[in-house]
């Protein structure tokens, strides 16, 4: 119950062909091939948008300088 031999791989490549058919099959590997295709075209469209636009500074929020908000004429009830 070793590795496969050499009429185990035929057989089993001989199925698959059986049930995928070639076409199938070929088609599909031209479909993996367009996606890798895409995926390197968008990243290389992601460096040259990083490369031309500036990085925008990061926004913080100092939460000891924010004064307590104040209540509007709406908010406020007359006790």
């Amino acid at each position: 119950m070793g590795s496969m031999s050499i009429w185990h791989w035929i057989i089993v490549i001989g199925v698959v062909l059986l049930l995928f058919g070639r076409g199938k099959i070929s088609d599909l590997m031209g479909d993996v091939a367009q996606g890798i295709k895409a995926f390197k075209k968008g990243m290389s469209d992601d460096d040259k948008t990083a490369e031309t636009k500036p990085a925008e500074p990061m926004k913080t929020i100092d939460s000891t300088s924010q004064a307590a908000p104040q209540p509007t004429d709406a908010n406020r009830k007359a006790v």
